[in-house]
């Protein structure tokens, strides 16, 4: 049986990368795809996904071995990042202004 992963994965390991790194990171996946406007439901892409957005003049190479570290470290740690649920949901753009509070730690 597959590994559950905590509810709103990819935003809580966009926060764990951020807290662990100051690297900022956009999640992909439930909280960004939105709500079916008929049903009111969240929609559930097949993939949660965490976006880094890189702009190649900016950072050097260390900028990306601190980057390549954060990721590495939070792999080896990926138990112990809990879940997130949405504490706020404003009425359009969640993905920008939504606010979330740790859930409690879902078992694997």
């Amino acid at each position: 049986m597959a590994a559950r992963r905590p509810p709103k994965f990819s935003q809580a390991l966009a926060a764990a990368l951020y807290v662990d790194s100051g690297v900022r990171a956009m999640e992909r996946g439930i909280v960004s795809s939105g709500r079916d406007p008929l049903t009111g439901k969240n929609r559930r892409p097949k993939l949660e996904l965490v976006r880094l957005t890189i702009p190649r003049r900016v950072y050097t190479d260390r900028h990306m071995d601190v980057v390549a570290d954060s990721v590495r470290h939070l792999y080896e740690h990926r138990d112990e990042i809990r879940g997130l649920e949405m504490a706020y949901e404003p009425p359009a753009l969640r993905f920008f202004t939504a606010r979330f509070a740790e859930a409690a730690k879902v078992r694997t």
